[in-house]
């Protein structure tokens, strides 16, 4: 019977609600997923050195989201749950593992470029970061070493990439079914760019930097190629589903004004 009912009931049902059931599809979609592989940038492979930076980077990121949360949770009383349920979202999206063959490691979607869109870059980038230790401390995925990198990429260049890439698109008028897919797909690649990034400097030695960054960079094509155009297109789905379900609150989340349409 729920799960007749379920997709009739979803924008209905209380936020509470909501991010329990959330909460439980991600529980379940654990336990199926492989073992075999670790998400994110894994525990022990960048350097001490590395792993302190990439920590003072996201640090002012992460204590800039609060100060936002703050504010936003004060003038609406409701913002806090939606980013609750964001948060739900973002954590279910990353948790599901593609095996990257060439490798070693896995792809996965992020989910930050929908939330960057949604909630804003700063507030994004806490969502991430919340989800990403609980993956790290609780499922293995990822590390609490490498959490400051993963939050780098996943967090703050995949949410601000986002954000910029959908408000730029608007400022130029381009429909928000294209500003998002195009949001959500940059957002993505972005983000994979800069693990590349990450993992070249983190372990290349003393090797030049460039090889090593190409090589996984190339690695990660073959499956994040497609991943980025399936995030692109969930971004996309979400933003119009919204917009024709709930255009008041895009208007609350000033992502459209009052009365826009779709276009």
């Amino acid at each position: 019977m729920e799960r007749h009912t379920a997709h009739g009931a979803r924008f209905r049902a209380k936020p509470g609600k909501a991010f329990a059931v959330l909460l439980l599809t991600a529980h379940c979609s654990l336990f199926a997923a492989s073992d075999a592989h670790a998400m994110h940038i894994s525990e022990g492979i960048l350097p001490v050195g590395w792993v302190l930076f990439w920590f003072a980077v996201a640090g002012p990121f992460i204590a800039y989201g609060l100060y936002r949360l703050k504010g936003r949770s004060a003038a609406d009383l409701s913002f806090k749950p939606l980013v609750g349920l964001m948060a739900a979202v973002v954590f279910i999206i990353s948790c599901m593992p593609v095996p990257v063959i060439t490798a070693g490691t896995c792809s996965h979607p992020c989910g930050t470029g929908m939330s960057g869109v949604l909630l804003g870059p700063a507030i994004s980038v806490l969502v991430a970061s919340v989800a990403l230790l609980i993956q790290a401390l609780f499922l293995s995925h990822g590390g609490v070493t490498t959490l400051g990198a993963n939050i780098v990429s996943m967090g703050i260049v995949g949410s601000y990439t986002g954000y910029i890439v959908f408000r730029t698109l608007r400022g130029l008028r381009v429909t928000i079914g294209v500003a998002a897919f195009v949001a959500g797909l940059l957002a993505d690649w972005a983000t994979y760019l800069m693990t590349s990034i990450e993992l070249a400097e983190g372990i290349r030695g003393n090797a030049p930097f460039l090889p090593l960054f190409w090589k996984l960079l190339v690695a990660f094509v073959p499956t994040q190629l497609p991943i980025g155009i399936l995030e692109g297109a969930m971004t996309a789905g979400m933003l119009v589903l919204l917009h024709k379900k709930r255009p008041d609150l895009l208007v609350r989340l000033c992502i459209i004004k009052s009365g826009e349409t779709c276009a």
